[in-house]
């Protein structure tokens, strides 16, 4: 079975998923499609990254993730499938694939031209290739290489011996917030002091949870999630409306003077 996974940003109140979704069946009927994602903000890439990045690896090698977010026509546009470990990725080439991985073999990119002419082009591109794959036929059938891609600087916190300066990448369903600071990052900058996580004007939060329900109910706490990012929270509450913290806010962690030892 042939799993494609959805992300767009094409919203669920018009035509937009239910043509591109006729166009895949119409091509390859036994397709098992997959929504992830309908809700991505109008042409956010970032949070489109975010959402693809958290999700493809929990599916079956050969999946094909299609990813429309941002899918602006012009003059020249294009679009790109990426083969990365075992799965294929098809997107407009407006640096979402260059922020979803880094250093991509050029090899492993292929060319899909667009015609600017054609209203809403990408449901025939995306069949098109979906098909191609599905048959069996070789990746490099596809198109021409697609390098050099269009880049987009992905924004990383500042690291200091004494504080990480992170910001707000995510706000998820149930208002939990989610900073661009890893699990990785976070403990080497520690190194097993203690620390404080401000923002806006809230009190700091002082220790790490494991789990939501490890403070009383309404109560603040910050853990790392699933995915490895930090998150700030509220047991049973809305943390985005509660803290005023939206994408794009600051975030700082500073953490405590290392004890000098006595001479």
């Amino acid at each position: 079975m042939q799993f494609i996974t959805l992300t767009t940003d094409f919203g669920t109140q018009d035509f937009y998923v239910g043509a591109l979704k006729g166009a895949l069946l119409r091509r390859v009927p036994a397709l098992r499609l997959v929504d992830i994602s309908h809700d991505i903000p109008p042409f956010d890439i970032v949070r489109g990254v975010f959402v693809v990045a958290n999700m493809w690896r929990e599916f079956p090698e050969g999946t094909i993730h299609l990813i429309g977010v941002n899918c602006v026509y012009q003059q020249d546009f294009r679009f790109v499938v990426a083969r990365h470990e075992g799965h294929f990725f098809i997107a407009p080439d407006n640096g979402l694939l260059s922020l979803l991985f880094t250093n991509l073999d050029p090899t492993n990119l292929r060319n899909l031209l667009a015609d600017p002419a054609e209203h809403f082009s990408v449901k025939n591109i995306f069949a098109g290739a979906v098909a191609y794959l599905v048959e069996g036929n070789p990746f490099e059938g596809l198109g021409e290489y697609a390098a050099p891609l269009l880049e987009r600087i992905s924004i990383q916190p500042v690291i200091t011996p004494m504080q990480i300066r992170g910001t707000v990448i995510h706000v998820d369903n149930f208002e939990n917030v989610v900073v661009n600071i890893r699990r990785e990052v976070f403990e080497s900058a520690a190194n097993g002091r203690p620390f404080s996580l401000f923002f806006k004007r809230n009190d700091p939060i002082t220790q790490l949870s494991g789990n939501y329900c490890d403070v009383a109910v309404g109560e603040q706490l910050c853990l790392f999630n699933t995915a490895g990012f930090l998150e700030i929270s509220v047991n049973m509450g809305r943390a985005a409306t509660l803290f005023g913290l939206k994408v794009e806010d600051v975030v700082e962690v500073a953490f405590e003077a290392p004890v000098q030892s006595a001479d």
